[in-house]
């Protein structure tokens, strides 16, 4: 079946996209408020964009009258933001701080998360995350309701066990990360995997033959 977004509201647009677009990786991203507490919120509109310089991208929504959200209103007062990856021991913990909560309710305690100082910025880092970036915002792009921010990574922060430093090989199947997937809880582990190496044109050619 085919579908014009152009013609589409803006709600169906979204069930096709974020039903089709999986998984999708989960930011846990936390910032700082103007009183100086901590904001922390899920997104998975969220990936690497590029490495030289290394560049993020967060989706961020706005709220139903159309204010912006605290995480992109904070990011722009401070310039800064620590994405802490969400692996399945996180999972529940992220998703509490999903909900909204009125003004003055810290989502961080109600999740009970533990705040570790961060290297690189003034925003804490997530103890129980398994990796870490530390991130200084380059700029925000808004394209009618679509609002993304990029922001330069500055440091990376790998729990011990999931990192051999000499060689910067880390061991990404036991990072345990979890992804987004369709409607209103849906999610997707990464412990299942298969690999498939790359092949040169001469391996293909000969493939063919």
């Amino acid at each position: 079946m085919e579908f014009d977004l152009r013609t589409l509201e803006p709600k169906n647009r979204y069930k096709l996209l974020t039903a089709i677009v999986v998984p999708r990786p989960i930011a846990l991203v936390t910032t700082r408020n103007e009183d100086g507490s901590i904001n922390a919120a899920p997104f998975s509109y969220f990936n690497m964009m590029g490495s030289d310089p290394p560049i993020v991208a967060l989706g961020p929504s706005w709220r139903p009258d159309g204010s912006a959200k605290d995480t992109p209103r904070n990011i722009r007062a401070t310039g800064e933001f620590v994405i802490n990856l969400v692996d399945e021991n996180l999972a529940q913990q992220m998703n509490i701080c999903a909900t909204d909560f009125p003004p003055g309710e810290s989502e961080i305690a109600a999740a009970r998360l533990e705040l570790t100082a961060s290297i690189c910025v003034e925003t804490p880092r997530i103890a129980a995350s398994p990796a870490h970036l530390e991130c200084r915002e380059h700029c925000t792009i808004e394209i009618g309701h679509t609002r993304v921010v990029l922001g330069e990574v500055l440091h990376i922060n790998i729990r011990d066990d999931l990192i051999d430093s000499e060689k910067y090989y880390v061991r990404s199947e036991a990072l345990g990360l979890i992804g987004r997937m369709h409607g209103g809880g849906w999610y997707a582990r990464t412990s299942d995997l298969f690999e498939m190496p790359r092949i040169s044109y001469e391996e293909w050619k000969k493939r063919e033959e």
